[in-house]
């Protein structure tokens, strides 16, 4: 029962058909609700009027005596046929059922004599147009053809493929095209097979690939591919856009053709033939595209509905098929207008109809139509109107109040008062359309309301409807009112310092300040009483340079804009240029020439003495480096003598010393001697020293050696890499002669240190 209405629905709609010339045609239409029920018959939407060629039965239907596809006077009784129906609840109209005559052409394409070598393809083919689609069956020798053999394959479209011919395949060979119109003979074509099969290679070849087609769901498609070839081509199938082609309802028919039974949309696509060598890649393709319709149906009927007067109804219909289907909209079968208070939306899928009164009260239809088939469903609007109901308000009236505010005042309804429980109002822009109306409740004892958030210059509609509990009363009249104009909002100001005379004041793009004609610029010192200015600028200014300012004093700069209603609130900035002064000042100090002259005198003798005392030190420090070298080379010499020279271990300490410092290396040590040693005749011959200072210093070894011959302290200067520093812990010494303990001797930290 989807799709009907209660009270008038139809039960058998008439279908599309093709018709027999001079054969009687039936049309059904059936309906059921409540009588009495009308029904009448259109043709191409001229009403039909019983006559002896055509009537309609006791059932409804509608009976053709003979058809014709073409009468004496020009008339036809091909083309498209509704019935409608219709009680006191409104009018139906059924879907169009196409009523076509049966035909058949001649043949515009008969099959061709062919000669072909034994092993090879034969393809004959032969095509006619008619109505209903013609069947064509192949004789050869006038008997039909072994369908049967595998070797022979026939297509839907009148095609006849042999495969692998043989002596026996020759002969003579037509077609006949048979409907419900008629029955007709090609001409005849003869195939002559010729020599033995050939071992010679051909590339594979595609002699015939698949057509364009535009068929309906549920049809069977054939996709043709014949393939030649030595060896014989292997014929595959794909889709261009890579989807799998599946196996349910897949069938290969002969060699290559491909046949695709209960179609669906999902068959829509481009598809292509491939014929491969064996063993290789070389291949050759073809391709044929497969568009698939689907007719209209509904996926969402529309439902029958009862709403109070001045309410609002929504009824949604929607469609599916391929190509997408058209909806249009009847009111009890005619087509619907759309208004002020009759909407359509979502491509047609929904109609709204707003403040609903009696005169919408009918039977809706949704008709879906596209180029694969059409289909319908009506539902029926039911306005509840109750006696005593209140007559509208009266006395309605809108007021300004501000830019964003309007108050609405009325009286209440001169009939039926006692059950009102509420008012509603009613509100929209001017200019927008029924469904952007929105309302507002008001208790039954309060007769104005104050609407606010409205926008400044806005043309406002209103109307009050009072409520019961049973339903709405009639809308009042509609009053319309503009709200005032606003000023603009205050711009957001910034001061910039360019530098000691001059600042930069910019603002908010214009946009942001609602509907104005320009800005007012002010300024002033701040211990002074007058602005300078209005500065007049355009909307479209968002920045201006004030000039000619006084560095030591500090400023206020005011800025608003204005529009036809006035000037707006001002934003108030305050700058002060003495910073910006004094930060020149300290990067750019005041020249004092004659102090600049000292100074530049000053800094010369500077200089100068600086110079002489940067070279005094480098003599210093050459000297110093020189005499600093020959006294460790000396050290070195005396320390070489005395490891050359026994020593006797009179400490245990000394002994110590030596296996911890010089044990683990000895053995290198010796090995090395005579590459480390330093040749002292060569260096005391590029150092010469003193005969004197010599002596002096031996003298002075001697005489530690004779003075102090507990002490074993040696001094050395040889390489790190050599030698290392143990630090070690002094026996106690031996009480001299005289009594007092002797102190150990200090170790001459001048040369230790340098080597």
């Amino acid at each position: 029962d989807f799709g009907r209405s209660s009270e008038l629905a139809f039960v058998v709609e008439p279908s599309d058909d093709i018709a027999v010339q001079e054969q009687p045609l039936i049309l059904y239409c059936q309906v059921e609700g409540i009588q009495p029920i009308t029904i009448t018959w259109r043709k191409n939407g001229a009403m039909i009027v019983d006559s002896e060629n055509a009537f309609m039965l006791a059932n409804g239907s509608l009976y053709v005596s003979r058809f014709q596809r073409l009468r004496g006077d020009g008339s036809s009784d091909e083309g498209e046929y509704d019935c409608m129906a219709q009680n006191h609840y409104g009018l139906v109209v059924s879907r169009k059922a196409k009523i076509q005559a049966a035909t058949m052409s001649d043949f515009h394409i008969h099959p061709q004599n062919a000669v072909v070598e034994e092993g090879g393809v034969a393809r004959f083919q032969c095509q006619i147009h008619g109505l209903p689609e013609p069947v064509i069956l192949w004789h050869k020798n006038s008997m039909p053809v072994n369908t049967d053999n595998e070797r022979y394959t026939l297509l839907p479209k009148g095609v006849l493929q042999i495969t692998g011919l043989r002596a026996e395949d020759s002969g003579i060979f037509h077609c006949v095209a048979t409907n419900i119109a008629n029955v007709k003979f090609s001409r005849e074509a003869r195939l002559t097979v010729s020599g033995s099969r050939s071992s010679v290679y051909k590339d594979p070849m595609i002699l015939v690939g698949p057509e364009n087609l535009t068929l309906t769901v549920h049809q069977t498609a054939v996709l043709e591919c014949i393939a030649t070839g030595n060896p014989r081509p292997i014929v595959s199938w794909s889709r261009l856009d890579g989807r799998p082609i599946g196996v349910e309802g897949i069938q290969v028919l002969g060699t290559g053709n491909l046949m695709i039974s209960d179609l669906t949309v999902q068959h829509s696509g481009i598809y292509v033939c491939a014929a491969n060598k064996p063993g290789t890649r070389v291949r050759r393709t073809a391709q044929g595209s497969l568009v698939v319709q689907a007719p209209a149906e509904f996926v969402q009927h529309p439902q029958s509905i009862s709403r109070p007067v001045g309410t609002t109804a929504i009824f949604t219909c929607v469609a599916q098929g391929e190509p997408p289907p058209q909806i249009t909209w009847l009111r009890n079968g005619q087509i619907l207008e759309t208004s002020d208070h009759i909407k359509l939306k979502n491509n047609n899928s929904t109609l709204s109809i707003y403040g609903i009164n009696q005169a919408d009260e009918a039977i809706y239809q949704c008709l879906a139509e596209n180029s694969a088939g059409s289909t319908q469903a009506s539902a029926r609007l039911t306005v509840l109107w109750a006696d005593g109901l209140p007559s509208p308000p009266q006395g309605v009236r809108a007021e300004t109040v501000s830019a964003t505010t309007i108050q609405v005042s009325w009286e209440k309804p001169l009939q039926n008062t006692k059950e009102i429980i509420g008012y509603v109002l009613h509100i929209r822009k001017a200019a927008d359309p029924v469904e952007m109306e929105y309302q507002e409740a008001v208790s039954k004892s309060t007769f104005q309301q104050l609407v606010t958030d409205l926008e400044p210059s806005t043309s406002y509609s209103f109307y009050i409807k009072a409520y019961t509990s049973r339903g709405a009363s009639k809308a009042s009249e509609v009053t319309v009112v503009s709200t005032l104009g606003e000023v603009p909002a205050m711009p957001s100001l910034f001061i910039k310092v360019i530098n000691s005379t001059t600042v930069q004041a910019t603002w908010e793009p214009s946009i942001k300040l609602g509907q104005h004609e320009g800005f007012k610029l002010y300024y002033r010192k701040v211990h002074l009483s007058q602005y300078t200015g209005p500065v007049l600028l355009a909307s479209n200014i968002t920045a201006y340079n004030i000039t000619h300012l006084d560095a030591s004093v500090v400023y206020e700069v005011k800025l608003l804009a204005y529009n036809q209603h006035g000037d707006g609130n001002s934003t108030v900035r305050f700058v002060s240029l003495r910073e910006t002064v004094e930060r020149t000042a300290v990067l750019n100090p005041p020249c004092d020439c004659m102090k600049d002259e000292q100074n530049n005198k000053t800094s010369t003798t500077g200089i100068i003495i600086g110079i002489h005392i940067g070279v005094t030190c480098i003599i210093f420090c050459i000297l110093f480096l020189m005499f600093g070298y020959r006294g460790r080379l000396l050290m070195c010499k005396n320390v070489q003598e005395q490891l050359s020279t026994p020593q006797i271990p009179r400490s245990q300490r000394s002994a110590t010393g030596l296996v911890l410092n010089g044990a683990t290396r000895r053995d290198r040590d010796d090995r090395d001697l005579n590459g480390k040693q330093l040749d002292m005749n060569e260096l005391e011959r590029l150092f010469p020293a003193s005969p004197s200072q010599e002596q002096q210093e031996k003298g002075i070894t001697s005489a530690h050696s004779l003075s102090a011959p507990h002490d074993e302290t040696q001094i050395s200067t040889l390489p790190l890499d050599e030698f290392s520093i143990i630090e070690e812990q002094p026996d106690p010494l031996p009480k001299n002669p005289h009594g007092s303990s002797a102190a150990a001797p200090a170790l001459d930290h001048g040369p230790a240190n340098e080597g």
